[in-house]
């Protein structure tokens, strides 16, 4: 339709990707958070899981792929997320880089997935406040299917679990991490559920979610805030462009 060849758009965003992970892998660092929430937002990639082959059953890229990702409550900033399969070695891979960008002890929410207690464990120690709130629904045990659980029962109430520390029971939440949830939907058509934009490669998922949250922390400014999640946290003192971003792709920092 734009007279624009899609393998130069592909290229585009690969370099755009690459850009911007590099990026804030650097510069998102030595943060003031305080108050951290953590979640999971399922995807697929080239097929749905229920049509992965038995060769390629239990490789990542194929099926199922979920992205990690940490919101500061306070700021909105995005400090760290990870695009990966849903099981213990990859909740550590994650929360080992989360820990590793903060400047001092925060509190901790997650839902009730198992393979974030001896994550965090691992990656804190006893330098966390760490709680889990554990959701319950009418319709738990069935219809379980990542793919298919597209709108949740009703929810039946919640029960809190402090894990380490002593988290503060008034800021026990995943709130903002749901709704970073609705907007990485919203605003990557790879996230949209049934239609047919998914990615078929892993590797252009990863660059897509970089290229997302550059513009979210960096560029546009939040609703409540005013302005954008990374001036907000302290990361930089000025507003990004778009030509900002692009910029980086040639190896550029804007000052």
């Amino acid at each position: 339709m734009a007279s624009v060849s899609i393998n130069t758009v592909t290229k585009l965003l690969v370099d755009a990707g690459h850009a911007c992970a590099s990026y804030q892998h650097d510069a998102l660092r030595n943060l003031c958070c305080r108050r951290l929430q953590l979640d999971e937002i399922w995807s697929f990639c080239l097929m749905k899981q229920k049509h992965v082959p038995q060769d390629k059953q239990g490789v990542f890229g194929y099926g199922d792929v979920w992205t990690w990702v940490a919101i500061d409550a306070e700021t909105k900033l995005v400090p760290s997320w990870l695009v990966a399969a849903r099981d213990g070695g990859c909740a550590k891979a994650f929360v080992e880089d989360l820990a590793g960008r903060l400047a001092s002890r925060v509190q901790l929410t997650t839902d009730g997935l198992k393979v974030y207690v001896e994550a965090i464990d691992d990656a804190f120690g006893q330098e966390v406040d760490y709680a889990m709130l554990i959701k319950m629904y009418g319709n738990e045990g069935s219809n379980t299917q990542p793919e298919t659980r597209y709108s949740p029962g009703e929810c039946c109430g919640f029960r809190t679990e402090t894990v380490a520390g002593n988290p503060d029971p008034d800021h026990i939440s995943t709130s903002f991490a749901e709704r970073q949830n609705l907007t990485m939907r919203m605003r990557m058509r790879r996230f949209t559920r049934l239609t047919n934009a998914f990615s078929k490669k892993v590797e252009n998922l990863e660059h897509a979610v970089a290229v997302h949250f550059m513009h979210y922390n960096f560029v546009r400014r939040h609703m409540t805030l005013k302005t954008t999640p990374a001036i907000k946290a302290g990361v930089t003192d000025r507003l990004w462009t778009l030509e900002d971003m692009v910029r980086l792709i040639d190896g550029e920092i804007p000052n």
